[in-house]
Parts: structure tokens; C-alpha cells; sequence
């Protein structure tokens, strides 16, 4: 398996342009100039732990499959980031850093590993949707990838995040 490649600025940077465009992100320009969305653009970043499962992921994306990710709170906490928020645009990367899709947060909720919803599971688009292959196959992300001290626990807190793809460059 191997690592995530750091993000490819100057294909992000093109993409995020057409993106601007595409997703019309960027509608009101013509009224009243330039707005925030025209500079400020948003994080890049893959979904998954190595390169392979980003590009399993990122596809997963593209093709309308997944819509859903999980990631422990801890996380954010020990890497002082801060939750996702409805209304926040993220680019997603693949392994090798290449942008992937635009998507925009349309929920969060924080709950309980053990109360994942199978909705949410089915929604992530991995394996067989099944709450069973969520739970074992996020029971060992959690474990491996962790970056916080904690451990794993079933009534660790999950950040349940839904998305919707605004740009996919295809």
C-alpha cells in the first residue's frame, strides 16, 4: 500500500477555476464583480488511508456511489481541525493527488460508532452498503489511521458527514 500524494496545486488550481464555472459557484460575477468564492478556494483532500483506497474512493465519488464519509472526532480534535460544516466545498484528490470532484457538505451529525445508521453506511458506498462491512471495515480504518491516542471504541464519537458533488471535470 502506498501513501497519499500531497495535492497537485497547479492542476487544483484549474480545476477550482473550472469548477467556479461548471457548478455556478460563481453566478452573480457578472453583477458584482468578484466574490469570496473566486479566491478563496477551498481544502484538497483524499478520502482513505493509502493511495489505493483514495482512488477506490475518489471513484466511488465521481460515479455518484458515494455521498457519505465518516472520520473519528478524535481525530479532529488532535489534529486541531474543525468539523465539516453544512455548506462546506471540499476538493477531492485521488492517491496520486489528482482533483477528482467538488462537493459540498450537506449534513453533519456526531454520533456513537455503535450508532452508525445503515442509512449512512449504504450512503458511504463501500463494500456491500451493508452497516456490518461499514462497521468492520471502519472499526480497522479507525484503529490504523488513527491520529489521536485513544484507541477504538464502539462509543467513540463519528462524524457523519453527507455530501453532494457539485463538479466532477468528466
Amino acid at each position: 500500500m502506498s501513501e497519499i500524494a500531497p495535492p497537485r496545486q497547479d492542476e487544483i488550481d484549474t480545476f477550482w477555476v473550472d469548477a467556479t464555472l461548471r457548478a455556478n459557484l460563481n453566478r452573480l460575477a457578472a453583477y458584482w464583480g468578484p466574490t469570496e468564492l473566486d479566491s478563496l478556494q477551498p481544502p484538497a483532500s483524499a478520502f482513505g488511508g493509502t493511495a489505493e483506497v483514495a482512488d477506490e474512493l475518489a471513484d466511488l465519488i465521481v460515479a455518484g456511489t458515494k455521498t457519505a464519509t465518516s472520520s473519528a472526532l478524535w481525530d479532529y480534535e488532535a489534529e486541531e481541525v474543525e468539523v465539516p460544516r453544512r455548506g462546506d466545498l471540499e476538493i477531492v484528490i485521488d492517491g496520486s493527488g489528482h482533483p477528482r470532484a467538488l462537493i459540498v457538505t450537506t449534513q453533519v451529525e456526531v454520533v456513537p460508532f455503535a450508532d452508525v445508521s445503515a442509512e449512512l453506511a449504504a450512503a458511504e458506498g463501500e463494500g456491500d452498503r451493508s452497516l456490518e462491512y461499514w462497521r468492520r471495515v471502519h472499526e480497522d480504518f479507525f484503529t490504523a489511521y488513527s491520529s489521536h491516542d485513544r484507541g477504538f471504541s464502539t462509543d467513540m464519537p463519528v462524524v457523519c458527514q453527507t455530501f453532494e458533488v457539485l463538479y466532477t471535470g468528466q
